[in-house]
Formats: structure tokens, sequence, C-alpha cells
């Protein structure tokens, strides 16, 4: 639970001052307002918030913090999230989506819109989110209609945020937390040029399982929602997405 510096901090700033404004602790924090959320989220255990909707410890909040300045937190309170942390790093990508608060991440996101979007102009496949089908368009109408499905998901999945769960702000966080999760289905025109289609479409449902994660990760670090909940809208995306391909016509 406590592995991440920034919730020893929140602890400890809490501890310290009693309550504070969301506001505030951001600035104190020095991160995104997305990643902010995430942390609150994973210590919701720990806080409350009073009629002024500031934070603060409740018991057992105060306890930890009475522990950690002792120096008595139990070890069990780190192993907990030992497996997650890992799989964080190597799946979720975590400690990328960390640094999408900065601005300057953006042009990386974009480079990889555009990776994938020469890709499928490239291969002569047609992006529909998560989907690809052969497509007899020209080049720069299927590279635009790459980076037109991923902008329309960043849209959606704003929306469909703000609607569910009341979070708003971190949008360029958000943006670029897409951008970073696109990477997968941005690599696969290329090995859809390279490999047999019957191989490539097993690949590709390897490409599409890791980009939902990926997809997840955004969600938390962009408008800091528990994970449970990214891979939830996910998933409701992911089934809106299928709804749209019955409807086109390329699923029957």
């Amino acid at each position: 639970m406590l592995r991440d510096p920034a919730r020893r901090k929140i602890i400890e700033i809490l501890g310290e001052q009693g309550r504070i404004g969301f506001k505030e602790l951001r600035q104190s924090l020095g991160l995104g307002v997305g990643t902010v959320y995430y942390h609150l989220d994973m210590l919701s255990d720990f806080l409350a918030q009073d009629k002024s909707r500031k934070y603060m410890l409740n018991d057992r909040g105060r306890l930890l913090y009475r522990s950690l300045r002792e120096g008595s937190l139990s070890p069990a309170l780190n192993a907990g999230e030992a497996l997650s942390h890992r799989m964080g790093r190597w799946l979720f990508l975590s400690p990328v989506f960390m640094r999408t608060v900065r601005l300057e991440f953006l042009p990386i996101s974009v480079l990889i819109l555009s990776l994938g979007a020469v890709g499928s102009a490239l291969a002569k496949i047609e992006p529909l989110f998560f989907f690809y089908f052969p497509s007899f368009l020209g080049f720069e109408s299927i590279a635009l209609m790459f980076f037109f499905y991923w902008i329309g998901l960043f849209l959606l999945a704003d929306f469909l945020i703000f609607v569910l769960f009341r979070r708003a702000g971190g949008d360029l966080q958000l943006f670029a937390g897409l951008g970073v999760s696109a990477l997968p289905l941005a690599l696969f025109p290329y090995v859809y040029m390279i490999l047999p289609y019957s191989v490539a479409r097993y690949v590709l449902l390897a490409l599409q399982v890791w980009t939902l994660l990926l997809v997840s990760s955004a969600f938390s670090f962009g408008k800091g929602l528990r994970l449970d909940r990214s891979i939830m809208l996910s998933l409701i995306i992911l089934y809106l997405n299928i709804a749209l391909l019955v409807v086109l016509g390329r699923l029957t």
C-alpha cells in the first residue's frame, strides 16, 4: 500500500496539517490531477473528507501516521502490493504513465499515433478503435482515420468518466496517456506486413488485450480512477466498439 513515496507523503502531510484541500495537496505533491486522485483512491481506507471537501485522516489513517513516525510500520502493508507493483511496471507501464503529467510528453504520444497512422496506411488496413479491416481507401484517408478514432476515444472516455465518476480536469494527461496506450495497436500494421495473416491475427488479439490494459492505466493516471473502475470503463468502451462494428456490418 505504501510502496509509492507519494502515498507516504500524503499520509505525512495530512498527519502534520490535519486537513487540506485538493488544490493545496496537489501543489504540495507536485503531481497531476489524475495522479493525485489515483493515490487518494488507493488510500481511501485511511482518509475522510469534511463538509468543505477537505481531506483528513480517519482513525485508521491516524494510526498509520503514528506507525510511520515511530518506524513500526508492518512489512505486511507493503507485501500485498509487491505483485501489483511488478505488474504495473511491466504490464501497465505505470512508470511511463506517471510521467504523462509533463507537457513535454505530449509529442511522444503524437509520435506513437503518427506511427500507427502511417503503418495502417502502408498496410492498407482500416482502423476502427481496437480493430483493423482490409481497406481500399487511399493513404491519407486511412492515416487520418487512425487519428480520428483515437481522438474519438479520448472524447468518449472523457465524457463517460465525467458522467459516471464526476472526474474533471487532467485532460492533457489523459490524452497523452491514451497516445501511449495506442502503442501496441500502432505496431500491429508492421506485424501485419511481415507475418502471414494466419499468424498476425493471433498477434493482434494479444496486442488488443495489452492495449485494453494500457487504456485502463491511462484512465487511472489521467483521471485518478482506481484500476478496477478503469478496467470496467475500458470493457464498456470495447463493447461499444463491438456494437459499432455490428451496426456497420463489419461483424455478423
